[in-house]
């Protein structure tokens, strides 16, 4: 199982992630609205600013202070360094 720091300390399995996003876009603020109406949204911003939103294949939303470049170069890192031990 691969983890991925989406900062603060906050980790969440990698093959879990179906998408990261910039909370920029009026569908992906609805998506995060709804999110948290419906009870799975998952806030791990520690008061800042939200960066990124990552779409879980569970349905749950994280939110995250962490850019969604940063956190995608940390999956794609978590992921050669997975194909270098095999």
């Amino acid at each position: 199982m691969q983890l991925i720091n989406i900062g603060f300390g906050n980790i969440v399995s990698a093959e879990r992630i179906i998408s990261i996003v910039s909370p920029d876009s009026a569908p992906i603020k609805r998506l995060v609205q709804e999110a948290k109406d419906g009870k799975t949204a998952i806030d791990a911003t520690y008061g800042r600013r939200t960066r990124s939103v990552i779409i879980m294949d569970s349905g749950h939303i994280i939110l995250s202070a962490v850019q969604p470049e940063t956190i995608a170069g940390r999956v794609d890192n978590g992921l050669d360094n997975d194909d270098d031990n095999k």
